[in-house]
């Protein structure tokens, strides 16, 4: 009970800082997603109309699901990078470390601060999307899961960012220089199959396109990529990031070196 206890008030506090800095979290995924709709969706989405191999989806109804795991992926990341590394920081995390809070319970807590923002973010450029189109749910609970399941995905993966970094500014190397060329190489603006042969194969190689797909299948019912392979997927590299994870916050390794 008391784990549980522990548990609470470390998630509470990650989203009580959240909400605290609300402008900074929640505001310019809103602005950022506008514009792609404004661009991409509003200029270029009229003159493409139906989106070719997609029957009777058009251009901005393909856009969103792809702008939904967009704001998702980077906000997680983010999220629980910058929180942990400013926790290390500070010397707090030292402190929760040889507290009796076991490990799962620390790990569980950044990890909720960063599906908090995550599912945040995502709300807010669905509503967003609305004023640019409209779409309807297919299936909600699979929408749903996998929303929740990819914010866990790189909630974890921005905890392991902030485990290795050292300073602030080696917490947005990897987004920068790694996570933003796979995402829009992962199928949000475009069908992979209007790409050459080359090209094609160094897409189904991102790891992102199957997680993009996954989650249209779930929201639009239409997908080029196996939904089930995309499930997999996701649930290997969650199950096994967070057994990283939770080794490196065992260890000590990247906080008491």
């Amino acid at each position: 009970m008391n784990h549980l206890q522990s548990l609470k008030t470390l998630a509470y506090g990650q989203v009580r800082r959240i909400l605290r800095i609300w402008i900074q979290t929640i505001i310019p995924p809103a602005i950022t997603t506008a514009l792609y709709f404004l661009i991409f969706g509003e200029l270029i989405g009229r003159r493409i109309g139906e989106m070719p191999g997609y029957e009777g989806l058009t251009y901005l109804e393909f856009m969103v699901p792809g702008l939904i795991m967009l704001a998702v992926i980077t906000n997680s990341y983010a999220n629980v990078a910058s929180a942990f590394f400013g926790a290390k920081f500070q010397k707090a995390i030292e402190e929760i470390l040889i507290s009796p809070m076991p490990n799962w319970t620390i790990l569980l807590g950044f990890i909720v601060g960063g599906i908090a923002r995550g599912v945040l973010v995502g709300l807010v450029v669905v509503a967003v999307s609305l004023f640019f189109t409209t779409f309807e749910i297919v299936n909600f609970p699979l929408t749903l899961f996998s929303i929740l399941i990819t914010s866990t995905l790189f909630s974890i993966l921005g905890l392991i960012n902030g485990v290795y970094a050292k300073t602030f500014d080696d917490i947005s190397i990897i987004p920068t220089f790694v996570l933003t060329p796979l995402i829009y190489l992962g199928g949000i603006f475009y069908s992979i199959e209007i790409l050459s042969e080359q090209w094609q194969l160094f897409s189904k190689i991102n790891p992102i396109l199957y997680i993009v797909n996954f989650f249209r299948y779930a929201m639009l019912g239409t997908s080029e990529i196996d939904p089930l392979l995309g499930f997999i997927l996701i649930c290997v590299f969650t199950v096994s990031f967070f057994m990283l994870a939770y080794y490196l916050l065992l260890k000590g390794i990247g906080v008491k070196d």
